[in-house]
Formats: C-alpha cells, structure tokens, sequence
C-alpha cells in the first residue's frame, strides 16, 4: 500500500494554535444594582415611598443573581435587609395599596 503525501490537502505552515479572546471580567452590574438598592431603600424609608422600596428589592434581587462568588456575602445581606426593611416599613405606615406614580397625571 503506498501513500501519496503530495494529495494531503493539511499544510503544516499554516497551522495556527487557538488562543482564546481575553475577556473583560470587570462587571459592574451588581455594584451598581447594589448601590441603586441602597438608594432606593432609603428613598422608600425616609420619603415613605412604595415603589422605591419596590425597586430596592428589585435592585437587591439582581445584585444577588449577578453577584460573584468573590462578593462580600454581609453586604449582599444588607442590602436584601434593607430593601425587605423598606417594603414592610413603607406598608406599615401606610397600608393601603400601592398607587403608581403617574396615577395623579391621569386624573
């Protein structure tokens, strides 16, 4: 059996090794989300408003979801504290059902 190497189609010239594309691994999302939640919370505790502390709680669950292993666990705590803290308190001195803020425009 003979083999022909002048049909091999291969060219080991242009053989090139894969490198993968180096990554931005700086994520700024649950940094933000975090610092947002903060605000939000106590936006929704100090001016008493629902949907603040709505969007705190919002802001702590994404904050969580895109956090990494890395993150400070306490601070992760606090702020889903805070935010939890901002809902009830918000419904406690106020319990009637949550109005959007644009329902006054409206009327």
């Amino acid at each position: 059996m003979h083999l022909n190497h002048s049909s091999d189609p291969r060219r080991p010239d242009r053989i090139h090794r894969y490198k993968p594309p180096v990554e931005n691994t700086e994520d700024i999302t649950p940094d933000l989300m975090n610092i947002l939640g903060m605000i939000f919370s106590m936006c929704g505790l100090m001016m008493r408003l629902k949907w603040c502390a709505w969007a705190a709680l919002y802001c702590a669950c994404i904050s969580f979801a895109n956090s990494r292993v890395s993150d400070d666990g306490k601070q992760l705590l606090s702020s889903f504290m805070l935010s939890i803290s901002a809902v009830v308190m918000s419904y406690l001195q106020n319990p009637h059902p949550m109005t959007p803020p644009w329902a006054s425009m409206i009327q």
